[in-house]
This record gives structure tokens, C-alpha cells and sequence, in this order.
């Protein structure tokens, strides 16, 4: 009557594989894509800012990273890079991420990058689960899938 995995409303890995194919390798292309976009964004904050930006750059960079993550997945459950490579998040029900979700996504892919050990075993565990989850997918319950066609 009751199923022991929480992720019974998200695809079968093993009937449904095409929602997990290439998925590592798109969030890494998608990271890619993510780091140019911000990158660029902070080239614009310091033109915006008279270059006073470049006095606090890494604090700089953190936010306007955090927003443009928060933003982006809280409105579309993937950010622009993700989009691109046509991937999204869900969480354990099958739903797209709201902006609670994409605020404790965000941190804990900030948390992992800030921390190299954690970065590191979370791309490990992208590449060895099922469902291709890293550390703080497996913790809030989300996956990132492939779009449906």
C-alpha cells in the first residue's frame, strides 16, 4: 500500500532512463553557460557601479551568483544554462521548484562549491546515483530530469 521510496512521483530511473540520460554531462554544460552569464553580470555591476565594485569583487560575485540562481530556478525550476541544455528540477512530488526550494538549492549548491571536499563528492554522487542526484539534491529530495518533448 505504501512505497519506502520517496521518489514515487518522479520518472522510474530504470523504466524511464530517458529522464536521467546525459543529465550529468548537461548540468555541466550548464554550469558553463551559468558562469558566463554571471560573469557577465558582474562585469555589468562593476560598469554600473563606477568600478567601487571592484573593492568588494567576491562579495560581488557571491550575490549577484545567489540571485541570478534563486531567480532563475524559482521561475522556471532551472536556470537560463539549465534551460539551454533542456533540463529542470523537480522535487520528490514531480513539481517544479519554488522560490523556498530554489533559495535551499541555491545555498546548498553554495555551500558544495565553497566547501571543495563537498563539490567533489556531490559530483561524484551526480555520476554514481540513479537518478543522478547531487549532495543537496539527495538532502532536499529534487533531481534534475530531462524536458519533456
Amino acid at each position: 500500500m505504501y512505497s519506502d521510496d520517496p521518489y514515487t512521483h518522479l520518472p522510474d530511473p530504470v523504466r524511464q532512463s530517458a529522464f536521467y540520460e546525459s543529465v550529468a554531462i548537461k548540468r555541466a554544460l550548464a554550469w558553463v553557460i551559468d558562469s558566463i552569464i554571471v560573469a557577465l553580470l558582474v562585469m555589468l555591476a562593476l560598469v554600473l557601479t563606477f568600478f567601487v565594485g571592484a573593492f568588494v569583487f567576491f562579495a560581488l560575485w557571491m550575490v549577484i551568483s545567489f540571485g541570478y540562481r534563486v531567480a532563475t530556478i524559482a521561475s522556471g525550476s532551472a536556470t537560463w544554462g539549465m534551460r539551454m541544455m533542456a533540463i529542470e528540477f523537480r522535487d520528490w512530488r514531480g513539481q517544479k521548484l519554488d522560490l523556498g526550494q530554489a533559495f535551499l538549492h541555491t545555498l546548498g549548491y553554495t555551500v558544495s562549491v565553497a566547501v571543495a571536499p563537498l563539490q567533489i563528492v556531490s559530483m561524484i554522487c551526480m555520476i554514481a546515483t540513479e537518478r543522478g542526484q547531487g549532495l543537496t539534491d539527495l538532502v532536499l529530495g529534487t533531481v534534475a530530469l530531462n524536458k519533456r518533448a
